[in-house]
């Protein structure tokens, strides 16, 4: 059996689409040209939710906490890979899938109460559990939701 990211050590370094890099960073060419995979990220983040990724890069797990934008990760980079602080860090957002608890019937309002931007609220239903809905303004991208979700639900991607 081939071990495909074994077989990537061979080709160019790519960061995957569906990997989500950390905020700031200018563009997902640059952050592949440009990082040295040195690991200084990985070591400053505070809720250590940057993780050695395919290839080595650094890429946020959510199933690990939430990003505070603290701007740790961009601070000791070495690179220049990353946009100033005051600008936009990401355009992630979340998305529920179909297995959460609440589309089952089953009353569950983990990622609500997570939420600090109040993204996600709960709509009442007749004869069904208050259903979640996130509003996609309001939402941050910061991945709370996701590791508190029993049935992991949540999905954090790229918008564009």
């Amino acid at each position: 059996m081939v071990d495909l990211a074994r077989r990537r050590l061979f080709s160019r370094k790519t960061v995957e689409d569906t990997a989500i890099i950390m905020p700031w960073v200018k563009s997902a060419g640059s952050f592949t040209d440009d990082c040295t995979r040195c690991g200084k990220c990985v070591s400053a983040c505070e809720t250590d939710i940057i993780i050695n990724g395919d290839g080595g890069f650094p890429t946020v797990d959510f199933g690990r906490g939430e990003c505070t934008f603290c701007y740790q990760c961009a601070d000791v980079c070495p690179e220049p890979i990353f946009l100033p602080q005051s600008s936009s860090p990401w355009h992630i957002k979340a998305d529920i899938k179909q297995n959460c608890l609440a589309y089952q019937n089953v009353e569950c309002r983990s990622c609500g109460e997570t939420c600090d931007t109040m993204a996600i609220q709960f709509k009442l239903q007749l004869n069904k559990v208050a259903q979640p809905v996130i509003n996609i303004d309001d939402c941050s991208g910061c991945g709370a939701c996701v590791s508190v979700c029993p049935t992991a639900s949540i999905h954090v991607s790229n918008t564009i």
